[in-house]
């Protein structure tokens, strides 16, 4: 049976702390518009208030979360536990997108490491907090983050991750701009 709460708390911290890999969900307002749920790893998720958290986002095939929150704000984090003790841990709220080049960057970024290939950072504030067991998620075991987007980037270089972003992040997969498509160029 789930349990829900209206803020993070410090156990609900914690759990999440421990995770190696969450999953980000927005969708667009159309109803024939695609549902995003992209997984994450790397340390990249942060609790920066009972009610804010915040990711550091890379440079990826598309840019839905951006897009998506930019036009309705709605998100979901998931959070699920693959070691012994089960969990699963949900985050709804509304979301917003911060780029490099906007003023909020310098409130956001020092909470991250940023890499060359960091695109922005997406910020949510949290209105409810749902746990549930987790019973039926499989046991796993965590080896290690996987190089390949760093080697990726690396050879692409700053202009060709520019470029990048030009061609795959401007807009989500139904036409909506992504905040990336809207900054000035």
């Amino acid at each position: 049976m789930g349990k829900f709460h209206p803020s993070i708390h410090k156990s609900h911290q914690e759990f999440i702390e421990k995770q190696h890999l969450f999953f980000v969900s927005t969708a667009p307002l159309n109803p024939d518009g695609h549902i995003n749920l992209s997984p994450k790893g790397l340390d990249c998720f942060r609790v920066l208030s009972e009610n804010k958290v915040a990711y550091m986002d890379l440079i990826s095939s598309g840019n839905e979360t951006s897009a998506h929150t930019l036009e309705n704000g709605r998100i979901t984090f998931m959070f699920c536990s693959f070691d012994p003790n089960p969990l699963i841990l949900r985050l709804y709220g509304k979301g917003f997108t911060v780029l490099p080049s906007s003023d909020e960057w310098a409130t956001y970024a020092p909470h991250f490491t940023i890499y060359p290939s960091t695109r922005q950072i997406i910020v949510a504030d949290i209105n409810l907090v749902q746990t549930s067991c987790g019973f039926g998620v499989p046991e796993f075991e965590y080896k290690g983050e996987r190089s390949i987007h760093f080697d990726w980037a690396e050879k692409k270089g700053e202009s060709g991750l520019a470029e990048y972003i030009q061609k795959n992040n401007l807009t989500s997969l139904d036409g909506l701009p992504s905040n990336l498509g809207l900054a000035p160029k």
